[in-house]
C-alpha cells in the first residue's frame, strides 16, 4: 500500500478527511500529527483521537505538536466547527492518549521508516511541518509528495484574499512552499466543489457504522453552517471540505491542476497570508529584480471533478456499512 500521513486541525471536515484516509483500502495511514488552528491543540488532539476510534483506526499513532503558529497569536475558528471543534455533537471521546513524543518527532520516526517515499498532506496551518523541514531537513528525501490544504489563487476566507490555513501560520506556509518538494496546493478554488447530497448524508446518519453515522452528522452540521453559499449544488448539501485534498491524493486524475510559482504574502497587514500565484507567462521587471523566476513552481489545483471525487468518499466511507 502507498504510505500516507496526515497533519490536521480537526475540525469538522479534517474529521471527514481522517475517515476517507483511514478507510481508503489502498493506502497505509502512517501517522497523523495535530496543530492548533480549527481549535485548541487539546480538541485537536482528542478530536482526532476520537474520530479514528470511530473508524476503527485506534493503531495509527497520533502526536500533539505546536500550539501556536511561529509568529503569530493562536487564533480558532469555532464559528466554524464549533465550540469543541466537532461541530458539539457531544460524541464520546476516545480514552486513547496521544504518543509522547512531539508531532515533529513522530513525523521524522515515520517518514524516515518507511518503505517508500510518504505523501503528506497538511489539512491545517502548516507549523508542525515548516518546523520539521528546519529541524530534520534529511527526511525531505522520504517524502514524495505534499498536497496541503490551503491558500487560493482568487478570493479568501479568512480575510478577502487569505485562506485560513494559510493566514493562521503564513511564515510557515511560505517555509513549506519554498522547500523545491514536490507540492500540490488544494486551495480554495476548488474547496467548495465536492459536495454530499442531503439524502446521502441522511443514508449515513442512519447507519450502523459508527464511522458512517459520525460523518453523517458532521455533513449535517456542515449543510447548516454553509446554507446560503451560492456553490453548493441544492439545498441540505455539504461539501466535505478538507477531505477533498485525501480524494487528490487517492485519485489525482480527478484534479485539474496548473505549474505556478507561488508567494505568501508576509509583510503587508492588507494582504498577510495570501497566497500570491503568479500565473503570467511571462517574466515583467519586478520578478526579474527580485530573483523571483529562481522559486520553484507548485502544481496549483484550478479545477476537480466534484461528483467523481463526491463518489469516492461515499464508496469508502460505506466499505465498513453493513447495510
Amino acid at each position: 500500500m502507498r504510505q500516507l500521513i496526515l497533519d490536521v486541525d480537526t475540525g469538522v471536515d479534517d474529521a471527514l478527511a481522517l475517515m476517507l484516509a483511514a478507510r481508503h483500502p489502498g493506502w497505509n495511514l502512517r501517522a497523523v500529527t495535530c496543530v492548533a488552528g480549527n481549535t485548541s491543540l487539546e480538541g485537536v488532539v482528542r478530536n482526532t483521537l476520537t474520530v479514528l476510534e470511530a473508524v476503527g483506526a485506534t493503531s495509527v499513532p497520533v502526536a500533539a505538536g505546536a500550539a501556536r503558529p511561529l509568529l503569530e497569536e493562536p487564533r480558532d475558528a469555532g464559528h466554524v466547527h464549533g465550540g469543541d471543534g466537532l461541530a458539539d455533537l457531544g460524541w464520546v471521546p476516545s480514552a486513547r492518549k496521544p504518543e509522547a513524543i512531539h508531532a515533529v518527532e513522530l513525523l521524522r520516526r515515520e517518514i524516515l521508516a518507511s518503505p517508500e517515499p510518504v505523501v503528506l498532506v497538511p489539512l491545517a496551518p502548516m507549523t508542525n511541518i515548516a518546523l520539521l523541514l528546519r529541524t530534520y531537513p534529511e527526511v525531505a528525501a522520504n517524502i514524495g509528495q505534499i498536497v496541503f490544504m490551503g491558500g487560493s489563487a482568487a478570493v479568501g476566507n479568512a480575510s478577502p484574499v487569505a485562506e485560513f490555513n494559510v493566514w493562521h501560520d503564513p511564515e510557515a506556509a511560505q517555509i513549506v512552499i519554498s522547500s523545491g518538494l514536490p507540492i500540490t496546493m488544494y486551495g480554495l478554488d476548488v474547496f467548495y466543489s465536492v459536495a454530499i447530497e442531503a439524502p446521502d448524508i441522511e443514508l449515513l446518519r442512519e447507519s450502523d457504522d459508527a464511522g458512517c453515522r459520525l460523518s453523517g452528522h458532521l455533513l449535517t452540521h456542515l449543510a447548516k453552517v454553509n446554507a446560503d453559499d451560492f456553490r453548493l449544488t441544492s439545498p441540505g448539501s455539504a461539501g466535505i471540505g478538507d477531505a477533498g485534498a485525501v480524494c487528490a491524493v487517492i485519485d489525482p486524475e480527478g484534479l485539474v491542476t496548473h505549474r505556478h510559482r507561488v508567494e505568501v504574502s508576509l509583510s503587508n497587514p492588507l494582504t498577510r497570508g495570501q497566497t500570491v500565484v503568479d500565473r503570467r507567462t511571462k517574466a515583467s521587471e519586478a520578478t526579474l529584480a527580485h530573483g523571483y523566476l529562481s522559486r520553484d513552481s507548485i502544481d496549483v489545483a484550478l479545477g476537480v471533478d466534484g461528483r467523481r471525487y463526491a463518489s469516492l468518499f461515499l464508496d469508502t466511507i460505506r466499505s465498513h456499512d453493513g447495510k
